[in-house]
């Protein structure tokens, strides 16, 4: 009896663990709208404030934070960082426009109307992208790690690991946070992930395959999906990419059997 009872515990464990690494649903898309890109934008940071785009670019010698007309892709408004630095994320918190660096691990602070600096701020490691929720900044460095940051101080207060199916998801690129969730790029990949905060778990795969098709020429550096940004007060959902003449509104399509 014992044993029997053992194997049935050990069953209902098994079963549970099976469920708890079940296969995330992927989602496809339609496109509601195509909006002007600008074609020389190399896109690492994007959010929707106020009815327009924030949007950070990088390399070096071609880097730029940016306020952008959503329905013209006309920028209203440029600051050039210094040749050395390639910029990477941007986001907002309390009338302040926050931007990462790829590899010199300095951060800067601007005044969001004006884009005068403010100061900067240190971290090691990479830099990718930033977002943020009520409380939080939260931070990608390329890793399957995403990092929480004061939103004051600037300093780390933890780290979270992405999986999907138990296994870590590398390659955390450009993030928007949207209804409780992150959405991250897959750096070099056409899939987003939805991931849980609280756990790190992949909730949702959208595939995005095609969406550019004959609009982008092939370029180096690659011309690969980077930019998410959300519309919270009309619920719209946008995407670009690096040098991409088009950002996308779209809507999610479940696909079937997934």
């Amino acid at each position: 009896m014992k044993l029997l009872a053992a194997l049935v515990a050990f069953s209902l464990a098994t079963a549970s663990w099976t469920a708890a690494q079940a296969a995330a649903p992927i989602y496809g898309y339609k496109v509601v709208r195509a909006y002007p890109h600008d074609p020389g934008a190399f896109t690492e940071g994007l959010f929707l404030r106020g009815g327009f785009l924030y949007e950070s670019t990088g390399l070096e010698g071609r880097s730029s934070i940016r306020k952008v007309a959503l329905t013209t892709g006309k920028v209203v408004q440029q600051r050039d960082l210094p040749r050395l630095y390639f910029g990477e994320g941007i986001i907002d918190w309390d009338g302040k426009l926050i931007e990462l660096t790829w590899q010199t691990q300095i951060g800067f602070t601007y005044d969001l109307k004006t884009f005068q600096p403010i100061g900067s701020f240190r971290y090691p490691g990479e830099g990718w992208a930033l977002t943020r929720d009520d409380k939080r900044i939260i931070m990608s460095d390329g890793t399957a790690q995403l990092r929480f940051l004061d939103p004051v101080t600037l300093k780390e207060t933890g780290r979270l690991t992405v999986t999907d199916e138990g296994r870590p998801v590398p390659n955390l690129n450009e993030l928007e946070w949207i209804k409780g969730e992150v959405w991250a790029n897959i750096w070099q990949t056409d899939r987003i992930a939805r991931i849980d905060p609280k756990t790190g778990k992949v909730v949702g795969w959208i595939d995005l395959t095609g969406i550019s098709a004959g609009a982008v020429p092939a370029r180096d550096p690659p011309d690969v999906l980077n930019g998410i940004a959300y519309d919270a007060a009309k619920d719209r959902i946008f995407v670009t990419g690096k040098f991409w003449p088009k950002l996308y509104e779209i809507k999610l399509v479940r696909k079937a059997g997934r």
